[in-house]
């Protein structure tokens, strides 16, 4: 085993026991495995837990979700069909644990308060960033509950198009604009009072999943992936992936700290 590999299989001690063609084939960009069990490891999963995992793609991470920590699984994408969905989820004969559903994700139909816990792995950036989403998709988690995400992100905020390094200038217009620092992800979630933050910050492992992406890119990949070309010339490590960990606080818990301020 070389070092690259002993460091991956300590890192992701979970994600490394599944096959890495199946990971491979349902993933929707990098390893979405690594990325889930960076969060995993901060939020306290239980069995029995409803857990909403928003962005789903093609369901590998809810199958790992339920698999591994017992909990029940709404799998929601809005691109993926959901039967297709079901069919992995029947293979894996976890049915009664993972519920596909094909839906936008700012218009859902669940009760509010129904989740335990609210994940969404790589594809927050599409739709969070909108000062109004954390307060909709809170409407969803239970008081204390946790959200979580982990997606890219620059190391520094780009705050002027004068700021774009020349090796995203190509693409910055179709991919590269909506992304931001792990300070400005935090700001946005402060402010507005209803999370307590319980991590902000690069992915330990941040290096290692970059590398396979690229490598598992060149080998695998399409050539118009605008996130694949900004990693592979980015020698700098300006892009990064970061993970984001909320506890939803109560009203009365913001109140009370409203007052002391």
């Amino acid at each position: 085993m070389d070092s690259a590999q002993h460091q991956i299989q300590h890192h992701f001690p979970r994600s490394t026991q599944y096959d890495p063609t199946w990971v491979r084939e349902h993933s929707m960009g990098e390893n979405v495995l690594f990325n889930l069990e960076s969060i995993t490891s901060l939020i306290p999963l239980k069995k029995g837990m409803r857990v909403l995992d928003l962005g789903c793609g093609k369901a590998a991470s809810s199958i790992f979700l339920a698999k591994e920590f017992g909990v029940q699984v709404w799998a929601v994408d809005e691109a993926i069909s959901a039967t297709a969905n079901y069919k992995r989820v029947q293979e894996e004969n976890l049915e009664n644990q993972v519920f596909p559903l094909q839906l936008d994700a700012r218009s859902l139909p669940f009760p509010e308060e129904f989740f335990d816990v609210v994940l969404v792995i790589d594809s927050y950036t599409y739709f969070g960033t909108d000062d109004k989403y954390l307060p909709y998709i809170c409407r969803y988690l239970k008081s204390d509950g946790y959200i979580g995400i982990v997606d890219v992100c620059f190391k520094d905020e780009i705050e002027t198009i004068d700021q774009v390094p020349e090796f995203l200038r190509e693409d910055f217009q179709a991919y590269w604009y909506y992304i931001h620092s792990v300070a400005w992800w935090r700001k946005l979630w402060e402010k507005t009072g209803l999370v307590q933050i319980k991590a902000a910050e690069l992915l330990p492992a941040a290096d290692l999943i970059r590398e396979q992406y690229v490598r598992d890119f060149e080998e695998h990949g399409q050539k118009k992936d605008p996130f694949a070309r900004g990693l592979k010339k980015d020698s700098n490590h300006q892009i990064s992936f970061f993970r984001l960990i909320g506890q939803r606080t109560s009203r009365e818990a913001y109140l009370q700290s409203y007052k002391k301020s």
